[in-house]
């Protein structure tokens, strides 16, 4: 199964403190937007997420059809392959994506311990 670039999407109570901080070990900014609350951060392979009032807790998040760059690669398994391995494999989704479109779509799941985790098709 291929799930695509992994980054940990962070909860945060600042943007702009946890922007800081996280700069401080290295990362640079890559995306987002500040006035809307949400900006991506990376260093090297390492690619955080940092969101302001848009979601409880932090999330575990693959991007499916992305490399490491957030640019599109051909060789890739769309998100509804995934969800159909994962239901065959029996695992429980909390959010299923419609598999009679496509394009962009996502489906969520909590692992044993409670984490959430994001598989996020942006293509």
């Amino acid at each position: 199964m291929k799930l695509g670039a992994f980054s940990i999407s962070l909860s945060v109570k600042n943007i702009e403190t946890s922007k800081a901080f996280y700069e401080k070990l290295g990362f640079v900014q890559r995306g987002g937007n500040m006035s809307q609350g949400w900006v991506v951060l990376r260093n090297e392979n390492a690619i955080i997420g940092l969101f302001q009032g848009m979601f409880a807790g932090n999330i575990l998040t693959f991007n499916p059809g992305w490399n490491y760059d957030a640019q599109p690669i051909d060789d890739f398994e769309d998100v509804r392959q995934i969800q159909q391995l994962l239901k065959d494999a029996a695992i429980t989704l909390t959010r299923e994506a419609d598999a009679s479109t496509t394009g962009p779509e996502y489906i969520t799941l909590t692992d044993p311990d409670g984490n959430n985790i994001l598989i996020d098709q942006h293509r």
